[in-house]
């Protein structure tokens, strides 16, 4: 299980205001991207959008689509292209990894969020950062790194508050301003020889299942074949025995296996339409006594197996049915042998070469009211269909 929950207490790591380290490091982005994370070809569209914006001074919030964990650094690249340094908001625990991380990330323009509560102080810092419009905010709204370039999570509500808040404060300046949102939408390409680089990752999966060598060394059936394989040995191990019937029917049979009784102790029995909203409302309830030192061993180790449960019902989720239907596409192949060995070892190797490009969608005005009559928040809608729209349309080669 990766190291995202921090139980200690939670500590707001403010942004570092000074644009300097900014502009150093952007020299440097180029070569990140490329040798750390395989993109060797980064291409913008819409651009000429977010220049307007830039010029009329307004409050530029960007909320893009997260489908890898080197996705700042791509917008890091965007900002560096338009001359512009922006401030990114990213979950706390990537600030506790280390002292030169946390001194590096803040010298960037990040800044800390608590997901496991209400955080005043980042929601402050962000809103100040819109009405200050010296530099755009990039705020990842699906709260997780999917590794599904052709899929969007449910959007978290907290970018509309953010903004909203923001608007309401620019409205009453002297002279008034506004504020916008901007989708950015990453499509990435893999440009390289799948079956030279996913082999090597498949045949280390299988040998790590006791497996033989397979017959049909073609990718797919390979691949769909691992996935039924892990999904079993997860079966057996939290159901006691292998299920039968379509995978995605199986998936969801124990998801909620995992959830429904987390769920019944921790929140009463209420679930939510969103899973990953299911996982980010148990976490914020079992979270926050362990920061505080208070409780027994016992309990703690108790805690520590239901966050694991949590987890993997994470984990789960990021499996999207249908997502190897034929025809598939290569990127579908290597994003879930990616998650295959995200998942089993913490760590997923670079493949190259990839291929960005960054589609910056048209801005969307942000009303300083909400209208109470729609139960869906309508900038939270017009943001992801303007995604949705971008997902589709960048899908050509």
């Amino acid at each position: 299980m990766q190291n995202i929950i921090i139980d200690k207490p939670y500590r707001f790591v403010p942004p570092y205001q000074s644009a300097f380290w900014m502009r150093a490091f952007a020299s440097y982005l180029p070569y990140n991207l490329k040798h750390n994370w395989g993109v060797h070809k980064v291409e913008y569209r819409g651009v000429e959008h977010l220049r307007d914006s830039l010029a009329a001074g307004h409050g530029i919030l960007l909320a893009s689509n997260h489908c890898r964990p080197f996705d700042p650094v791509t917008l890091g690249i965007l900002g560096r292209h338009l001359k512009q340094p922006c401030f990114t908001m990213g979950s706390w625990h990537l600030f506790m990894q280390g002292r030169f991380q946390r001194w590096l990330y803040r010298r960037i323009g990040a800044f800390s969020i608590y997901r496991e509560g209400v955080d005043r102080e980042a929601l402050r810092a962000a809103t100040a950062i819109l009405v200050d419009a010296r530099r755009p905010l990039v705020i990842f709204p699906e709260g997780i790194v999917s590794r599904t370039n052709d899929r969007l999570n449910p959007l978290q509500e907290g970018v509309a508050f953010i903004a909203r808040s923001a608007a309401k404060l620019r409205a009453k300046a002297s002279p008034p301003g506004k504020v916008v949102v901007h989708p950015i939408f990453l499509r990435y390409f893999f440009e390289g020889d799948l079956a030279a680089t996913l082999t090597p990752v498949l045949d280390e999966i299988e040998k790590r299942l006791s497996w033989r060598p397979p017959r049909d060394p073609a990718l797919l059936p390979r691949i769909v074949r691992i996935g039924e394989g892990l999904l079993t040995l997860k079966e057996i191990e939290y159901l006691g025995e292998a299920r039968i019937g379509p995978v995605a029917e199986r998936q969801a049979a124990l998801i909620e296996h995992l959830f429904q009784p987390l769920e019944k102790e921790w929140l009463g029995g209420r679930g939510d339409p969103s899973l990953i909203e299911r996982c980010k409302r148990l976490r914020t309830a079992i979270v926050p006594e362990m920061a505080e030192g208070t409780l027994s061993a016992e309990e703690r180790a108790r805690r520590w197996k239901q966050l694991a449960d949590i987890y993997l019902a994470q984990q789960l989720i990021c499996y999207p049915p249908g997502y190897l239907d034929e025809p598939c596409p290569p990127e579908h192949l290597l994003e879930t042998v990616e998650r295959f060995e995200e998942d089993l070892t913490d760590v997923s190797r670079v493949h190259r070469p990839l291929r960005v490009v960054i589609n910056v969608g048209p801005a969307i005005e942000v009303s300083p009211a909400r209208d109470r009559g729609q139960s869906e928040d309508a900038l939270i809608q017009k943001v992801r269909d303007s995604l949705q729209q971008m997902l589709e349309s960048s899908k050509a080669r």
